[in-house]
């Protein structure tokens, strides 16, 4: 008598959130050709992410960083509150060292450049299904070498707001914060930046990945 075979593991299910529509219809086509993974939905917006995971029963999110609503990391956070066991994996455009910490910080599993090969991703997503933390060797020299954010909360949360040229005084009323207090966070962000004005502080700062 045969013995019967044992059946096929469950395929990898993948909640796929990319902005662009063009990036992730060619993510999820690429990944959708792995005979183990299935992505069964895709968001444009960060702040769709954890319904879209909870509706479609995921059990790997794979987030960029820049999307409307909520980032990628933001939403990373938030898919650790909301499923502490969903395996995340952050995806960037940009190798910024602050980005890859924050990834880390918020719960993320893995950390890959979009222009990984599929079959780079894929292993990926099976590596941290397995328990596994793959972050790209780059980045993560990059983040080693650059060192931690130097901006407390309030400096980062001041900075964002006043990225589009906002005063103090629209500053203080928008933060619920004295005149006085906005222009000691600035005064403090620009001088750990060692940059000149709080444009150029806010700069430095995108460009570390530390806002």
């Amino acid at each position: 008598m045969t013995q019967a075979s044992e059946a096929a593991p469950a395929p990898i299910r993948i909640l796929l959130a990319e902005d662009q529509s063009m990036v992730r219809e060619a993510l999820a086509a690429l990944l959708g050709l792995e005979p183990d993974i299935e992505v069964l939905a895709q968001v444009a917006r960060g702040d769709e992410v954890v319904a879209a995971a909870l509706a479609h029963d995921v059990n790997v999110a794979l987030l960029d960083i820049e999307m409307p609503g909520m980032t990628g990391i933001e939403a990373a956070a938030a898919l650790r509150r909301s499923l502490p066991a969903l395996k995340i994996v952050v995806l960037t455009t940009f190798g910024r060292p602050g980005y890859l910490r924050g990834a880390m910080e918020a719960g993320a599993s893995a950390f890959l450049v979009k222009d990984a090969p599929a079959a780079q991703l894929a292993e990926a997503v099976r590596k941290v299904l397995a328990g596994d933390r793959v972050i790209d060797p780059t980045l993560a020299a990059a983040a080693l070498a650059e060192g931690a954010n130097p901006l407390t909360e309030r400096e980062r949360e001041v900075l964002r707001a006043a990225e589009h040229g906002a005063t103090n005084a629209e500053l203080a009323a928008a933060l619920s914060l004295s005149q006085g207090t906005v222009r000691n966070y600035l005064s403090t962000a620009i001088q750990k930046l060692a940059a000149r004005n709080r444009a150029e502080a806010v700069r430095v700062a995108r460009e570390k990945g530390w806002l």
